[in-house]
C-alpha cells in the first residue's frame, strides 16, 4: 500500500491553495481560561462544506486520470466526506455517488444532493453503507474512493496541519478527531517532519472506539458504533492511517458524548462558533486532560460544523 509523506502533503498545497481559503486559526480568552493554558482553534467549520474533509477530496479529484473522471466516482460516507467528494466532483465536472447510513444526518445528506451527487441510503451505519459502496463500484466500473485508504487525501488533509503551523509554529500540541484517521494522520505526517518535538493526540468517541483500539493494540480491530457523533461513528479501522498513526501518533483519547455535547455548547458560548459532535471532540479532550496541558500552546482542529437543529438542542438543554 502507498504510503503518503511530507513532500506528498507540499504537493497537496499547491492544489488546496487554488480552490480553498485558508481556515481561521483564532484564540480565544474564555476557552484559555477554561482549558488553562493557551488555545487556538482551527477553523474547519468554515470550509464551503463545513468541514475538513473537503482539502482531501479536492486535491483527489484535481489528480484523477481523464479515464477516472469518465468513469465517475463512487464513495460512502457519515455525511462530511460525502460532502467532500460531492463538492469537489462538481467542481471537476466528474459524476458522484455517495452512499450513506439509513440514518444519516440529514443536513448532510441534503448538502451532497445540492452538490449534485446521487446519495443511496444502505444499513444501520458507515461501515454496512461503505461494503455496499464497494460492491457498486466493482459492479459499475466506479473509481471507489475509500474514505481513509487513500493518500491523496490525507495529504490534502494534512494541509489543515500545515496552516496551523505556518501561522503558530510555537504550538505544543495538536488535538484532532479521529473517526477514520485520515485527519489526524496528516496532522502527524506534517507535524513530525516540521517539529518532531510537537505532540499530535487523537480523540475519538468512546461509544465507537475502533481506531483509538487499534492504535493500542498495533492491530487492526472492530468494535461498537453507538455514538451520536456520526463524524466518528466508524466500526472499522482503516489499515493506511492506522500505520501513520502507529508510527507517529503520541496518544489517543477517549471522550463521552455527553462531553461532546458540552464542548458543542461551549464553543456557542465562548467562542460564538459552531461545531458538530466530531467537531467538538477535540476541545472536550483538552478539557479532560487540562492538566497534563499547562504551560502548553495547543491547537484544537474544529474539524466540522454540519451540527442538526436537533443535536443542536439537545447540546444546549443540559448546558449551564
Amino acid at each position: 500500500m502507498q504510503m503518503p509523506d511530507f513532500t506528498d502533503v507540499l504537493r497537496a498545497r499547491q492544489v488546496v491553495s487554488r480552490y480553498l481559503s485558508r481556515t481561521p486559526l483564532i484564540n480565544y480568552p474564555p476557552l484559555d481560561e477554561l482549558v488553562g493554558t493557551r488555545v487556538l482553534v482551527k477553523h474547519e467549520n468554515h470550509q464551503p462544506v463545513g468541514a475538513f474533509k473537503v482539502r482531501g477530496g479536492v486535491n483527489l479529484m484535481a489528480r484523477l486520470s481523464a479515464e477516472e473522471r469518465s468513469r465517475g466516482v463512487i464513495s460512502a460516507s457519515t455525511g462530511n466526506h460525502g460532502q467532500s467528494v460531492a463538492y469537489s466532483a462538481r467542481l471537476f465536472g466528474v459524476r458522484a455517488t455517495v452512499v450513506v447510513p439509513e440514518n444519516a444526518n440529514p443536513v448532510k445528506v441534503a448538502a451532497m444532493r445540492d452538490m449534485g451527487a446521487e446519495v443511496l441510503f444502505h444499513g444501520a451505519d458507515f461501515d454496512a453503507a461503505r461494503e455496499r459502496c464497494e460492491a457498486l463500484a466493482r459492479e459499475g466500473g466506479l473509481r471507489y474512493v475509500h474514505p481513509g485508504n487513500e493518500p491523496l487525501l490525507v495529504a490534502g488533509v494534512a494541509t489543515t496541519a500545515l496552516e496551523i503551523l505556518e501561522e503558530a509554529p510555537d504550538v505544543d500540541v495538536i488535538i484532532v478527531p479521529v473517526g477514520g484517521g485520515s485527519g489526524a494522520a496528516g496532522a502527524c505526517l506534517t507535524a513530525k517532519t516540521m517539529n518532531p518535538a510537537i505532540q499530535v493526540i487523537g480523540v475519538q468517541s468512546e461509544r465507537a472506539p475502533a481506531a483509538c483500539k487499534s492504535w493500542r493494540a498495533k492491530q487492526l480491530l472492530t468494535d461498537k458504533m453507538e455514538t451520536i457523533a456520526e463524524g466518528l461513528a466508524t466500526r472499522v479501522a482503516f489499515e493506511m492511517t492506522q500505520r501513520i498513526l502507529w508510527r507517529y501518533l503520541d496518544d489517543f483519547l477517549l471522550v463521552s458524548d455527553e462531553e461532546m455535547e458540552r464542548a458543542i455548547a461551549i464553543y456557542i458560548d465562548k467562542a460564538h462558533t459552531l461545531a458538530e459532535g466530531a467537531g467538538a471532540a477535540s476541545l472536550a479532550a483538552a478539557l479532560k486532560v487540562r492538566e497534563r496541558l499547562a504551560g502548553k500552546t495547543v491547537a484544537l482542529v474544529l474539524s466540522g460544523g454540519n451540527v442538526t437543529i436537533d443535536q443542536l438542542r439537545h447540546a444546549l438543554a443540559g448546558y449551564s
